[in-house]
C-alpha cells in the first residue's frame, strides 16, 4: 500500500518528476561513459605496450629486469629453446638480444635501444613487422636495419642510407656496424619509436662479439584466458632444466610493465571519486526536488497525519517515492548508456586533433570504451544510495510538521 502510494505521488507531478529522472540519466550515463573510455584508453595503453615490444611473457636470466646489461643475458640458451618448442601451452616465441648503444649518421647521433631479433619469429609475437610505414621488414640479411619514421628525421636518412650503430661489448670495448635503412616504422607511442631499432640477431651478436647470447625469450601464450596456469607450466618445466632455477626466470607483463599496470589500477581508483562526486552532485538535485514536493504538500501531509499516519509511514513514504525515481533514473540511464557504449564499443571515439598527445602515452587517436560490469554493478549502487541520502532531509521536513498548521497551509 504505502509503495502504491508513493507511486502515485511520484505520477502526479510528471514534469518535476521528468526533471529528476532526467537529471539522473544524465549521471549515470556520465558516470558509465567517463570510466568506460578512462579504462578503456588504459587498457589499450598496456595492450599497446604489450603488442608493440613487451609480450606476455618474457624469460631472462635472473637479475637481467633489474639491470639489463650484456653481461645479464642468457649464455646457454639452447636448453630454454627446446623447452618452448615442445611446449604445447606456447603459441609462439622470439628471442632477442638487446643492448642500449647509440645510432649516427652523418648529421647526427642519438642513443637507442638496439634489439636484436630473429624476423620471422619476431612478426607472430610483436605488432613492429605490421607497423613499417616506409620500405621494408627485416628480412635476416646482415648488415640491415629497422628505425621508426621520427628516427629518420632525426637522423636525416632515408631508406637504403647508411647509419652506424655503436654498444659496448662484455669487455668494455666498443663495438660498431654499418648498417643501411631497409625500412622505418610508426606505432602507436611516439617514445617508443624514439628509443628503438631493430637489426637481425647475428648482425647484433657480431658486432657485440657475443655468439649464441640472448637477452630474453618472449612468449605469446596459446590462450591468454590461462595465462597464469601457463605461467605456472613454463616455470615448472624451467625448473626442471638442470640449475635452470637459479639461472633464469620467468615474468609477466604485470611483472614487466609494474608502473603501467598500477597506473591502470590508479586510474580505477580515481573512478571512484569521479562516481562519488557525480552521487554528491545528484544528492543536492533529489533534496532540491523532494522538498519542493514535501512543501507543495504541507496540506496533505497534515490530514494525513491527523488521521493517524504515523511518522514512520510518512517518512518511508518519501523516502520510496525517491527510491523510485532513483530505480527508473537508473534503469533508463543504464540502457541509454548500453547503447551508446556498444555502438562506440566498435566505432570508437576519434581524437585525431589530439593524436599527437595520445601517442605520446602510446594511445592511438581512436579510443574503444570497455563496458566492465563493476561499473554497472557501482552505479547501480550508488544512484539508489545517493537518492535515499538526498531524500532524508525532506522526509524529516514532512515529518515534523504539526497537523494542525500543516492542514491550515493553503
Amino acid at each position: 500500500m504505502l509503495g502504491r502510494i508513493a507511486w502515485r505521488n511520484v505520477l502526479r507531478n510528471k514534469r518535476r518528476s521528468f526533471i529528476l529522472i532526467s537529471s539522473i540519466v544524465v549521471g549515470v550515463v556520465a558516470l558509465v561513459l567517463t570510466e568506460g573510455f578512462a579504462v578503456g584508453m588504459l587498457q589499450q595503453m598496456l595492450t599497446n605496450q604489450i603488442g608493440t615490444d613487451a609480450g606476455y611473457v618474457q624469460i631472462h636470466k635472473r637479475g637481467y629486469q633489474s639491470d639489463p646489461t650484456l653481461e645479464n643475458s642468457m649464455t646457454d640458451p639452447g636448453p630454454v629453446r627446446r623447452l618452448l618448442e615442445k611446449d604445447s601451452t606456447v603459441l609462439d616465441y622470439s628471442e632477442r638480444l638487446r643492448v642500449y648503444g647509440l645510432i649516427s649518421s652523418a648529421y647526427n647521433s642519438y642513443g637507442v635501444s638496439i634489439v636484436g631479433i630473429v624476423p620471422n619469429e619476431e612478426s607472430r609475437i610483436t605488432t613492429i613487422s605490421k607497423d613499417v610505414t616506409k620500405g621494408t621488414y627485416l628480412s635476416g640479411k646482415p648488415g640491415q636495419i629497422l628505425i621508426s619514421t621520427s628516427m629518420a628525421e632525426k637522423l636525416k636518412v632515408g631508406l637504403g642510407d647508411k647509419v652506424v650503430i655503436m654498444a659496448s661489448q662484455k669487455d668494455g670495448s666498443i663495438g660498431s656496424e654499418a648498417c643501411r635503412v631497409a625500412g622505418m616504422f610508426e606505432t602507436l607511442n611516439s617514445g617508443f619509436d624514439q628509443s628503438h631499432v631493430y637489426i637481425p640477431i647475428q648482425t647484433a651478436r657480431q658486432m657485440l662479439n657475443a655468439s649464441g647470447l640472448v637477452s630474453e625469450f618472449v612468449i605469446n601464450p596459446k590462450h591468454l584466458h590461462e595465462m597464469n596456469k601457463v605461467v605456472s607450466l613454463i616455470r615448472r618445466s624451467i625448473q626442471a632444466l638442470s640449475g635452470a632455477s637459479d639461472r633464469n626466470e620467468v615474468l609477466t607483463y604485470e611483472q614487466m610493465l609494474p608502473l603501467l599496470v598500477a597506473q591502470l589500477e590508479l586510474y580505477k581508483q580515481a573512478l571512484y571519486l569521479i562516481a562519488v562526486l557525480i552521487a554528491f552532485a545528484l544528492i543536492f538535485g533529489i533534496i532540491d526536488t523532494m522538498l519542493m514536493s514535501v512543501m507543495e504538500r504541507t496540506h496533505e501531509f497534515g490530514v494525513s497525519m491527523a488521521v493517524g499516519m504515523s511518522h514512520g509511514r510518512m517518512f518511508m513514504m518519501v523516502m520510496t517515492e525517491a527510491l523510485f525515481l532513483a530505480i527508473a533514473g537508473t534503469a533508463i540511464g543504464l540502457a541509454v548508456s548500453y547503447v551508446v557504449m556498444s555502438q562506440l564499443s566498435h566505432t570508437g571515439w576519434d581524437l585525431s586533433m589530439f593524436s599527437a598527445s595520445l601517442r605520446s602515452l602510446g594511445v592511438g587517436s581512436v579510443i574503444y570504451p570497455v563496458i566492465q560490469t563493476s561499473s554497472v554493478i557501482q552505479t547501480v549502487l550508488i544512484i539508489p544510495i545517493a537518492a535515499l541520502l538526498g531524500a532524508v532531509y525532506p522526509a524529516m521536513k514532512a515529518v515534523r510538521l504539526q497537523p494542525v498548521e500543516a492542514i491550515r497551509a493553503s
